[in-house]
């Protein structure tokens, strides 16, 4: 499943790496054919904002099945977590500054801590917390923003200068562009509410993760397949909710019902994966997700490396070139690379290169192997 969500967020990615995070959604600049248009809109409708949620639902659910193996081994699974989110963000703030700017490490890194408050907190209150969290992120997309024309020439200005520096422009340029330069016109105190609110608009997932994991779910796909059929049903669900989004006028309600459709979406496609593997357990094709989910930090970071050079300036320059749809098939192409080149490495090697070292963090060893207490000694248990 974690392969099956890196796919996902490649093909979603792939409109960021062309157009920028910011002319992904001003895309009547880039003019578009007709084909590259229904493209653009298939990757919105079933791609966009539903892949990177079944990431959050397994990042809540391993972080439940990590702290069960840290208990264990009798250490102390906070201290853990610490070390492992505080790397997440590091590596995150890294992999903007320096390479891109549609990452994603450090929200999980910050929503790490955040999560730390919920991590014993007992199933139901998982259950309660992640639905009232939903409800409150359906509630802030309700109503329009309308944009002033000093907003929409300042991003027009933006989007423009952005297709000149990203095509033409070194890699110094390309990062003083990014990090420099906003298209929005907001006071610092708004950036500072939007982060303060966004874990609790995103945690939903997270949360419905942790007690999915909690409650033994997704273990037994066989005794679980008439589970899985009943939730795949949330996908045609989502998909006309997210539609209505994307195709019909923009409403008061057509914020709520993208955010309803992404995350029923989202939900309804860890259904279908599961099902999928009740009829192909043991095949080739969920093999091979299994080992490029198993190396999925390493093969994000790598998908950032490829996907950079390809359009940016320092390398070949494509960035608003390729097409909506060539993309498409490009992505698929590196997911396929990414596929053998995985299944390769890990007969080979336990785990990927930047997963040994995530794992050597946490752990706090040059092995990567949890640091077990020393059992006490006769004496100091006797006393003497």
């Amino acid at each position: 499943m974690r392969g099956f969500s890196l796919l996902g967020i490649l093909l979603a990615n792939l409109l960021i790496f062309q157009y920028g995070i910011w002319g992904k959604d001003e895309i009547h600049i880039y003019s578009l054919s007709g084909v590259d248009l229904m493209a653009y809109k298939f990757v919105k409708v079933a791609i966009e904002g539903s892949a990177m949620p079944i990431f959050t639902f397994l990042f809540g659910y391993s972080m439940v099945k990590m702290m069960e193996s840290l208990k264990r081994n009798g250490v102390k699974a906070r201290r853990h977590f610490a070390r492992r989110f505080l790397l997440l963000l590091i590596l995150g703030l890294l992999h903007s500054f320096l390479l891109w700017e549609g990452d994603i490490l450090s929200f999980y890194g910050v929503m790490g801590f955040f999560l730390l408050l919920f991590l014993k907190r007992s199933k139901k209150a998982l259950l309660i917390w992640g639905t009232i969290l939903l409800v409150l992120s359906f509630a802030l997309g309700y109503g329009v923003v309308e944009e002033t024309p000093a907003e929409k020439e300042k991003m027009s200005n933006y989007v423009e200068a952005t297709k000149t520096i990203y095509a033409n422009g070194t890699y110094t340029e390309i990062m003083e562009q990014r990090n420099n330069e906003d298209p929005l016109i907001m006071p610092d105190y708004v950036y500072l509410i939007l982060l303060l609110l966004s874990p609790f608009v995103t945690a939903s997932l997270f949360l419905y993760g942790m007690y999915a994991a909690k409650s033994g779910l997704f273990t037994q796909p066989d005794k679980e397949k008439r589970m899985y059929q009943k939730g795949v049903l949330l996908v045609p669900l989502g998909l006309l909710l997210k539609s209505a989004a994307v195709l019909m006028p923009e409403t008061d309600w057509t914020g709520v019902s993208g955010i309803i459709g992404a995350s029923l979406l989202s939900v309804g496609y860890i259904f279908a994966f599961s099902l999928l593997y009740t009829w192909l357990p043991a095949s080739k094709i969920t093999t091979s997700f299994v080992q490029v989910g198993k190396m999925s930090l390493t093969n994000y970071l790598m998908q950032t490396v490829i996907c950079t050079f390809v359009f940016y300036g320092y390398g070949l320059g494509l960035f608003g070139q390729l097409g909506v749809l060539n993309a498409i098939v490009f992505g698929i192409v590196i997911f396929l690379l990414q596929c053998m080149c995985s299944s390769w490495y890990m007969k080979r090697f336990r785990r990927g290169p930047i997963e040994q070292v995530l794992r050597m963090w946490t752990n706090w060893s040059w092995n990567g192997q949890i640091r077990m207490k020393e059992p006490e000694s006769f004496d100091r248990v006797e006393g003497l």
